[in-house]
């Protein structure tokens, strides 16, 4: 006994030996408002952020679904404006609390759901952020072997020792782990330093990005037949493909829409996460999506086919006794989707779920060691075999989605229509009847009545995306999920504050620490 309270000595998080038992369940030094000297993020590195973020295989491909649904090429590239132009006012919305109080996600999780009704979203969250994790390491270790066979081409016939039943093969699985292994040291660094990989990043890979570009169209001597293509739907089968293009771009961010704190909470100024991100974003996405089509326009007069899949492409390059010119290029374009890849796994997923799991297990957990976790949980799931089965893993993104919006519907009601910018930072991390975000015994009811109906609003189109037959109209609501989730749960949440009213709701809109946390802490320091 004495021996397992040592060793879980050891693994505590350094606390404070004044925090009570109850603190030290709601409290770390990850958890507190970052201080002055971590404030580092300028309006330049959320630009960097961003590119980071967006340069990556995902985003390049998926303009991809969209002319397979019958759209032109122009048309499907508005669908990527539209989206990512209308759901960057809300991560921006959801961002302005962080760059404010500097406090991530699941701290102002805790101003609309409670100080512990907050676990439940925050832990929704953390898992997903594993699962993709995993999901875009296996993206990932496809670079990896694309890089390898350009150095040594033997390596696509590595003998395969690994059983059927375990889904990959020896070759796919050494790539696996290999962009596994080299993303670990970056998860070290933390939050306020990693800014520095996400500038070389926004270097890197849009000259690949150009590189490649140039390259294929040189090669096609021309930019091939997808652009000529013109839309084979029209009218209303038109507009709803448009619809559910346009949504399925603002699901592929819904996650970043909820998690808009965490690196708000770096900025040095709160402008600096304001304008930068709200250009950036839909500007860095319309181009790669741009750069996607032409590309694989071009890979048609290539290969006789279109190649959406960067990875798949640049392989083909590989196939048939390459130049060494050829086998170099490939090798510098795969090394920098690697570099994207791990950048995206960083700024999406190692960084959101570490600050997640800091506030599940604070006692024992810190942003970096949950960084590890998420690593390890990644690895462990085996995220090839979801990627398999990419019909059922679109279903769960999609309801996934749903979740996140009634969530970001709730924070932003919370912060701009309720308290009106009003924060008591120090009952942030306090218990008891008295402060602010106790609610009922900690769990904010009204929060959770608007997150259900959120949902519920859904259930019916999503049951219909599962294959069951439903009414039309519950399926236009399904494709609508982010608005009508958040739209919902949004008005609920308003309704019910008003009816059954919150400590601390405000008249007048004024951005403002009412505990004077920062200057107690400040003062406390000098001492």
């Amino acid at each position: 006994m004495d021996t397992a309270r040592k060793l879980l000595k050891r693994l505590e998080i350094p606390h404070d030996p004044k925090l009570s038992f109850s603190q030290q369940l709601i409290t770390n030094e990850d958890l507190l408002p970052v201080i002055m000297e971590h404030r580092t993020w300028r309006g330049y590195n959320y630009v960097a952020f961003w590119i980071a973020d967006m340069f990556n295989i995902n985003t390049w491909m998926i303009v991809s679904s969209m002319i397979q649904l019958g759209m032109s090429w122009w048309q499907a590239w508005i669908c990527v404006w539209l989206g990512y132009g209308v759901v960057t006012p809300f991560l921006v919305l959801n961002a302005r609390p962080g760059a404010i109080f500097h406090i991530t996600f699941p701290v102002v999780n805790r101003t609309s759901f409670g100080i512990f009704g907050s676990l439940w979203c925050v832990f929704n969250r953390g898992a997903m952020a594993c699962i993709w994790y995993g999901v875009q390491s296996s993206i990932g270790g496809t670079c990896v072997l694309v890089m390898l066979r350009a150095i040594w081409p033997s390596v696509n016939d590595i003998p395969n020792s690994m059983p059927a039943s375990s889904g990959i093969n020896t070759r796919d699985f050494m790539c696996f782990f290999l962009f596994w292994l080299i993303s670990l040291p970056l998860i070290w660094f933390p939050v306020h330093q990693i800014r520095h990989f996400f500038v070389v990043k926004m270097i890197v890979t849009p000259v690949a990005a150009t590189v490649f570009l140039v390259w294929c169209v040189v090669k096609a001597r021309g930019i091939g037949p997808i652009v000529h293509q013109p839309s084979s739907i029209h009218g209303s089968s038109l507009a709803w493909a448009m619809v559910v293009s346009l949504m399925s771009c603002i699901s592929n961010s819904a996650t970043l829409v909820t998690n808009a704190p965490d690196f708000a909470s770096r900025a040095r100024t709160p402008g600096a996460a304001l304008y930068p991100q709200l250009f950036a974003i839909p500007l860095t996405c319309s181009i790669v999506c741009l750069m996607g089509i032409l590309v694989s326009s071009s890979s048609q007069v290539i290969f006789g086919e279109a190649i959406w899949s960067p990875v798949d492409l640049l392989g083909s390059f590989l196939d048939d006794d390459p130049s060494h010119a050829t086998r170099f290029g490939v090798w510098f374009i795969s090394a920098s989707f690697i570099i994207a890849q791990i950048g995206t796994n960083i700024s999406a997923n190692s960084v959101s779920a570490g600050c997640d799991l800091t506030a599940l297990f604070p006692r024992f957990i810190n942003i970096r060691r949950g960084g590890y976790i998420a690593a390890l949980v990644g690895l462990c799931m085996c995220p090839w075999n979801l990627l398999q089965s990419s019909n059922s893993f679109t279903s769960y993104l999609s309801a996934y989605s749903v979740f996140l919006s009634s969530i970001a519907g709730v924070m932003v009601t919370e912060y701009y229509v309720i308290r009106k910018g009003h924060y008591k930072v120090a009952d942030l991390y306090a218990t008891g009847g008295s402060t602010w975000y106790w609610y009922t015994y900690g769990v904010n009811l009204r929060a959770y009545a608007a997150y259900i109906a959120g949902i519920l609003i859904n259930v019916v189109g999503f049951a219909g995306a599962t294959g069951r037959t439903v009414p039309l109209v519950a399926t236009r609501i399904y494709e609508l999920s982010f608005f009508t989730g958040f739209g919902v749960s949004s008005v609920v949440y308003y309704v019910l504050s008003r009816v059954f009213p919150v400590i601390g709701a405000a008249d007048k809109f004024e951005e403002v620490d009412e505990s004077g946390y920062e200057d107690k802490r400040s003062a406390h320091t000098t001492e």
